[in-house]
C-alpha cells in the first residue's frame, strides 16, 4: 500500500502545478482530437494519424505530471528539496509540435487545392 504524506506546503504549490498540467494536456488532447475531425477529409489518414499521435502525447504528459507530482511529494516530505524531472515537459511539446504540425499540413494543403 502507498504512504499518503499528505500536504507538504500550506500554499499546496505541487497541488496547483499537477492541476495545471493536467488542464494543459487536455488542452492538447482536445486539440489534437477535434484538430483532427475538421482536417480528415482534406488529410485522410494523415489526419488520423496526427490526432492520435498528438493525443497519445497528451495522455503521456498527463501520467508523467501524476507520476512527476508522487516524486516531488515523496522528495518534499522525505529531504525538503524538490526532486522534479522533464518528463512532462518533453512529451507536452512533443505534443504541441504535432498539433502544430497537422496544423501546417492542413494550411498548405488547403492552399494547394485553391
Amino acid at each position: 500500500m502507498t504512504e499518503d504524506h499528505g500536504v507538504y506546503d500550506p500554499g499546496l504549490q505541487t497541488e496547483r502545478t499537477l492541476l495545471a498540467w493536467r488542464r494543459t494536456c487536455l488542452a492538447f488532447a482536445v486539440a489534437s482530437l477535434v484538430g483532427m475531425r475538421f482536417t480528415v477529409e482534406a488529410a485522410g489518414v494523415v489526419a488520423v494519424f496526427a490526432g492520435v499521435i498528438g493525443a497519445g502525447l497528451a495522455v503521456a504528459a498527463y501520467v508523467a505530471a501524476a507520476l512527476g507530482y508522487r516524486r516531488a511529494n515523496r522528495a518534499l516530505h522525505g529531504t525538503g528539496s524538490l526532486d522534479h524531472g522533464a518528463a512532462p515537459i518533453a512529451l507536452a511539446t512533443a505534443a504541441a509540435l504535432v498539433l502544430g504540425l497537422a496544423c501546417a499540413g492542413y494550411l498548405v494543403l488547403s492552399a494547394l487545392r485553391a
